[in-house]
């Protein structure tokens, strides 16, 4: 493997580690907002008489 430049590497690294995040996050707002809309439904379907 030829040598290559610091800067390189780390840009790589940014990179590699910003897309990990924000498929995370996507990831996880995506289920929130699947779980939220479940609750809603639940809770509109559970109407109780006091």
């Amino acid at each position: 493997m030829p040598q290559m430049s610091p800067l390189w590497w780390l840009t790589l690294m940014l990179t590699f580690n910003l897309m990990i995040i924000m498929s995370m996050s996507m990831m996880y707002f995506s289920f929130s907002m699947i779980m939220n809309k479940n609750y809603k439904k639940m809770k509109k379907e559970m109407n109780w008489k006091w």
